[in-house]
């Protein structure tokens, strides 16, 4: 996006953090009310930004199981996502690989599908039965995925998840952002926020509204708004082969999903190691040995490239929506679903932002807000 001109009038909202949370927001900002003046504020490339680190998965099966609130927004987050990817595609020229074909999560023992039945089961209780899934033993899970491995026993199938290819969204979001009139500033880290009498300073820049977006950063920011956005990092470790057969997985797993050129890639590990976002041998070797599990065959491919990225995670993993009691205008966005997520940001939320929202959406955003955690 083009430089902002931070000479002009107040904007009417700044966002802190131009990844995929606050892109998809201000996206939605624009697009309800296209006379808003936007002002994104990004980092740099050498910030942790789990946006470009992304798996890629639009994904519903397990997400609330113990929190209904976050069970009925990650369902109707993820069935926005097809109107949502046709209008951002068309709008920016980009294809973002969206696909909604379906998932499927593995179970390597019977303890596990006995787990996966409890898990499906609450998640469409907590739904009133929207949330849509199938509980399949082996021959029913190799009908649709052939090739598994022997330790696989059965698996849930979902045909409301999906994926899409999340450095194409980030790209998508941006452009149609600065098609809009969205201004952008990159390399523009935020130290201080500065509480005026109708606005914040940030950066330089005055608005009336600010929205932190910031991932890790939150919670260091929040303080300054009095909001307190407990956040922590989660390292995530990926594999990416060689391309292999199209179709060769055609449903997407949290272990694994094939992308739109062909290549396969692994991930699923959860790491509790600070800031530290370096790959590791031992980690990458056990996400090879569980995808080998589920799936002998792709022992064969060879490895072409790995990273890591880290997570943005709340203590209970659901998103945190927050509005600052203190100071009007100040909100607080923290969410490491920043991909499942995104329609229901640039949708829902933006709306809630605005308070434009009906009743029964706010009260079923502001159930994520910080009232759950202890200060």
């Amino acid at each position: 996006m083009s430089p902002a001109n931070n000479k002009l009038s107040p904007y009417d909202w700044i966002i802190v953090g131009g990844g995929l949370v606050g892109a998809s927001i201000a996206y939605g900002l624009i697009q309800k009310q296209p006379q808003l003046r936007i002002l994104v504020l990004d980092g740099g490339d050498t910030d942790h930004r789990a946006s470009v680190g992304n798996f890629g998965l639009i994904w519903v099966q397990g997400k609330g199981n113990d929190f209904p609130a976050y069970a009925n927004w990650s369902l109707q987050g993820a069935d926005l996502w097809p109107e949502f990817a046709r209008q951002l595609s068309h709008k920016s020229q980009i294809d973002i690989a969206y696909q909604r074909q379906g998932g499927l999560e593995f179970a390597l023992s019977q303890h596990q599908l006995s787990v996966l039945r409890e898990e499906m089961a609450t998640m469409s209780r907590h739904t009133q039965g929207r949330f849509q899934y199938t509980l399949l033993d082996r021959n029913a899970a190799l009908a649709l995925q052939p090739g598994l491995g022997e330790a696989v026993v059965g698996a849930a199938y979902s045909p409301q998840d999906g994926q899409v290819n999340p450095l194409y969204l980030l790209s998508a979001l941006h452009k149609a952002n600065r098609l809009l009139g969205v201004e952008y500033q990159s390399r523009c880290p935020v130290e201080h926020i500065e509480v005026l009498e109708h606005g914040f300073n940030a950066a330089g820049s005055l608005a009336k509204h600010i929205v932190l977006c910031a991932g890790l950063d939150n919670q260091r920011l929040g303080k300054q708004l009095a909001m307190h956005l407990p956040v922590t990092p989660v390292k995530g470790q990926i594999l990416i082969t060689e391309r292999a057969e199209a179709g060769k997985l055609p449903y997407a797993s949290p272990q694994m999903r094939q992308t739109a050129e062909g290549t396969i890639q692994i991930g699923g590990s959860h790491e509790h190691k600070g800031l530290d976002n370096r790959s590791s041998l031992d980690i990458m070797q056990t996400i090879a040995n569980d995808a080998v599990t589920i799936m002998p065959e792709l022992a064969k491919l060879h490895l072409v490239r790995s990273w890591s990225a880290l997570r943005v995670m709340s203590p209970d993993g659901a998103p945190i929506y927050q509005r600052s009691t203190k100071y009007q205008g100040a909100f607080g966005v923290c969410c490491h679903s920043g991909v499942s997520l995104a329609a229901a940001h640039a949708g829902l939320l933006s709306s809630w932002l605005l308070n434009t929202l009906d009743r029964d959406q706010k009260i079923l955003i502001e159930a994520m807000n910080n009232d759950r955690f202890a200060v």
